[in-house]
């Protein structure tokens, strides 16, 4: 009875206190794009006319419970409403917590940024490209910094960032080329640069090192408000939050419409993780459509609850289409 009582203890402290390896996952919040949090538009717009919109675009979220114990594991589980993952899927070995916190809040930035450039780059207006990243210690470096605008590479003008990698196509390592470009305010400058090999050991073209990422060029700003979120999944729902301010269309007429997707300059839409749990987040804060990346659409449709209708899309321009289609009455593509 004595050595029983013991490992009833023994376990009692071990489920209580005792970390596991495991993270559990789970519905996160929704955040209505078209909407104020904390007082604040999630979408502003400072310097252009915008138009009242009607209806919600809510991006969803995933929640992620890390230094659970293992009755809290299990607590978590038995809900229905959480999966236990391990660890090491979410957090690299020898990686804190603080770095993981950075990552996510980057790519949040750039999930921003990168509807930005795809909202208005659907609604017409020009393209510029800028230095993204300079490598130290390679031909650039020192001559050009992030920031940097820039105008023309190897005498070929620069209006998108393929332009840059296509005027060094034919190119060869040794060779120098002219770069022109725009620090700020400054008036433009050309320089001479040198190209280095490729360290990549495969690309015969020369090296110039740098990242070239298109941005919007508007007299206009937009900024999004929007605190301890990350990842790179509310991209979507932020073009579509754009394109619905800087235009006097209705995209969704009084809908309560959520989604989610990874979005790129271009605007192509990609998938993303969690969609299981974010049909159910979408669900419980009233949505009836939710906007899917193409990729997802088997998980989203293996876990969607009752009335919630899923679209499928592959673009902002297919998710704008959709939009108008369902406010028409006609039919969308489904998942």
């Amino acid at each position: 009875m004595l050595l029983s009582a013991v490992l009833v203890v023994v376990f009692g402290v071990t489920g209580t206190f005792v970390q596991v390896p495991y993270v559990a996952i789970g519905p996160g919040p929704t955040y209505d794009t078209l909407g104020d949090v904390g007082g604040a538009p999630v979408i502003q717009v400072n310097g252009r006319e915008t138009y009242p919109t009607g209806g919600e675009l809510r991006m969803t979220t995933v929640s992620l419970n890390d230094k659970i114990t293992l009755f809290g594991a299990l607590g978590l589980w038995a809900s229905g409403r959480f999966a236990l993952a391990p660890r090491e899927e979410y957090f690299k070995p020898g990686e804190s917590d603080e770095q993981v916190q950075q990552q996510n809040v980057q790519q949040f930035e750039d999930s921003q940024s990168n509807a930005e450039v795809a909202a208005l780059r659907h609604l017409g207006y020009p393209i510029k490209v800028l230095v993204k990243e300079v490598v130290s210690g390679t031909p650039a470096d020192h001559v050009l910094a992030a920031g940097d605008r820039l105008l023309s590479v190897n005498g070929k003008p620069v209006t998108k960032e393929e332009d840059v990698r296509a005027a060094l196509s034919d190119t060869l390592p040794g060779q120098t080329v002219s770069v022109t470009f725009q620090h700020g305010n400054e008036p433009p400058r050309t320089v001479p640069i040198t190209l280095a090999t490729n360290p990549d050991g495969n690309t015969k073209q020369g090296f110039m090192g740098l990242q070239p990422i298109d941005r919007a060029d508007v007299p206009f700003d937009v900024k999004v408000s929007l605190q301890d979120v990350g990842g790179p999944s509310a991209g979507l729902m932020f073009a579509l939050a754009m394109v619905d301010r800087l235009t006097p269309s209705d995209l969704v007429a009084g809908e309560r419409v959520a989604g989610t997707g990874e979005i790129d300059e271009k605007g192509n839409v990609g998938p993303i993780g969690g969609i299981s749990f974010k049909v159910v987040g979408a669900r419980e804060a009233g949505a009836t459509v939710f906007l899917t990346p193409e990729k997802n659409c088997a998980e989203a449709a293996s876990a969607v609850p009752d009335g919630l209708k899923l679209i499928k899309v592959t673009s902002l321009d297919s998710a704008l289409t959709a939009l108008g289609d369902l406010k028409a009455g006609k039919p969308v593509p489904s998942c």
